[in-house]
This record gives structure tokens, sequence and C-alpha cells, in this order.
């Protein structure tokens, strides 16, 4: 009875909202969701269309969303326009940008088109990554050692924890988590720039009727932070949900060193590894929470591809006292697909 009150509550909140914003007669279409509290409505009426964004309080706040949208249409990205919100019930009328998500048009064979792609992607994250950090970053929360901490544990805390059948050692975690602090200032030892964090196929989109870097559409940027610069480059090149061409990978990497001569090439390349490492432990930690803790066990499907990334960024000579760590306590043995 609760369930079903909450639910018939939250639904009474959204007539109101869209009836206020002159869309009370339209159709609603449910679009695919992510791996958060946050869902998302196609609105259709004659030729009009919106995106409703549903995020309900307190498990969400769409004012981080809000604040970088902005932010981001004001230096002449394609990020949503904001139609309408109402903040204190989690809910945003938004621009639709349509269906033409990367993961929609990446068909296998397409090597082309692929290439076009991450292209302009990458040219996107040049242009942003080589504005001042005043105007990009200002009023931006920091990429800290508390949020990487944070992010971290959902390694030990779900993924270790599920494949061991039990929490894992205090002692174990604390290794962890201290090995993680120290790669972590060396992989800080870059330019600290706008990092959208969730920069990858799923949230980017082809606008063909745009010109430039805005044919490249924006979404789910809500956790933005001011942080080290290779951040969103290897969450676009190594990819939790699709293999990517070892080739396309270097090139890119080679076209975004190319815009900053000035970059030193080594820092960056181990910055770039021990990011993306800790990328993907955390993202297997979160994929076996979606499934252990939330019922999303869909997600698992991707935990082999992360492994093999994780392995790979393992390899670089940064990464080796982590890489001792995984080789006592995770052994290739447990490198699998945990018990949902």
């Amino acid at each position: 009875m609760m369930e079903r009150t909450e639910t018939s509550g939250r639904e009474e909140k959204i007539t109101v909202f869209l009836h206020t914003q002159g869309w009370g007669g339209c159709r609603r279409t449910r679009l695919a969701g992510d791996a958060s509290f946050r869902s998302y409505q196609r609105l259709e009426e004659g030729k009009r269309r919106a995106v409703l964004m549903d995020a309900p309080p307190p498990d969400e706040d769409v004012r981080p969303f809000l604040t970088v949208a902005r932010r981001l249409r004001g230096m002449g990205y394609s990020a949503p326009k904001v139609f309408a919100t109402d903040e204190e019930n989690g809910l945003v009328l938004l621009e639709d940008l349509g269906d033409t998500t990367y993961t929609r048009l990446l068909g296998p064979g397409d090597e082309a088109l692929e290439r076009k792609l991450y292209g302009l992607a990458v040219n996107l994250l040049i242009d942003l990554h080589g504005r001042p950090g005043e105007e990009t970053c200002a009023g931006i929360a920091s990429y800290d050692g508390e949020r990487f901490e944070i992010e971290h544990a959902l390694f030990t805390d779900w993924y270790l924890a599920a494949m061991m059948g039990e929490k894992a050692q205090d002692q174990v975690r604390a290794e962890y988590l201290e090995i993680w602090r120290r790669l972590l200032d060396y992989a800080r030892e870059v330019p600290q720039v706008l990092v959208l964090r969730d920069y990858h196929v799923d949230n980017l989109m082809l606008l063909e009727d745009r010109d430039g870097l805005a044919a490249c559409g924006l979404l789910d940027f809500q956790d933005a932070v001011a942080g080290p610069s290779p951040y969103d480059l290897v969450s676009l090149l190594e990819d939790a949900r699709r293999d990517i061409p070892a080739q396309l990978e270097k090139d890119m990497k080679d076209r975004y060193l190319a815009a900053f001569p000035g970059l030193d090439r080594n820092t960056f390349e181990a910055s770039y590894a021990i990011l993306g490492a800790q990328r993907h432990a955390k993202v297997i930690g979160i994929f076996t929470r979606l499934c252990r803790r939330d019922g999303k066990p869909d997600y698992l499907r991707h935990i082999p591809r992360l492994w093999r990334l994780l392995e790979n960024g393992l390899a670089h000579p940064a990464l080796a006292p982590m890489q001792d760590w995984f080789g006592r306590h995770v052994p290739p043995e447990m490198r699998g697909i945990p018990p949902c």
C-alpha cells in the first residue's frame, strides 16, 4: 500500500507540473533510463516535443544538472535547453534532442562513421579543455580525495564482498584505499578541467542539423566536477559498453595530445592509465551493486569487458602497486561475473 501511495503521489506531482507548463494533454512515452533513480519521458502534442526528467528527491537533485546544462550551453555546446523546472519536486522539462545517440548509430562494420563520431567527441573535449579553468570550472565541485575514496570503496564493498560471500577484511580494504590515494596524487599532475564524468556513447548524440561542435549532443552530465583532464577521454575510449579498436583509441588519444603540445606525454599517459583503472574498478562495483541492491542485473554483461580493460590498465608501470594488490587479493579465478 505504501509503494502504491508513493507512486500515485509522484504521478500527481508530474501531472500538475505538466498541466502548469502547458503539456497537460500530451502523449507520454517512457525513454530508456540509466543507472540512477532518474527516469525520462518523451512528451508529444501535435508537432511539439519535449522530454520530462523525473528525478525524485531525496535520492536525486536536479540542481547540479541545471547548473552544468546552462554552463555548457553558454559555451556553445549542445546540452538540452531547459524549458521549465520544479526543483523542489525534481522535475525538469527539457529540449528533445531526438534518438540518434552514438550507441544507436554505431553498428558493426562502419569504421568511417565510428571514426567520425569519436573524432567529433574528442574535438569537443579539446575545445572544452582549451578554455580557461575559471570559465569552465567556476562554482563546480572539485573531484577531491573524499569523492574518489567513496568511489574506490565500491569495488571492495560490493564486488569483492559478493565474490567472497562476506565483507572484505578491514586491512585488505584499507590497503586498497591507501594505494589509490597515492596513485591519484600522481594522476592529478595534469591540468584540471571540467570533467563531465559519464562521457561515453550512451550519453552522446549526433545532431545532423547542427554544425561543428554543436553537432555533438550532450546528455547526463549532472555529476560534473573539476578534475584531471584525461578522465573524460578515458571514459570515451575505454568504454564499459562497447569494444573500441586499439588503433582508433591510439589515434584519438594522439589527436587530443597534438592539441596540447605543452603536456608531458609520459605524465598524461600515467594519469590516463590510473584514471582508467580507477574508473573500471569503480564501475565493476557499481554494476554489482545495481544487481544485488537494486535488482538491475542487465549491467552484469559488461563486467568481463571491464575486467579486460582494468587488467590492461594495471599493466602500466605506474600501477604496479595496485597490480600487486589485485594479484594477492583478487586472483584471475575471482575476476568474473558476481552472483546477483
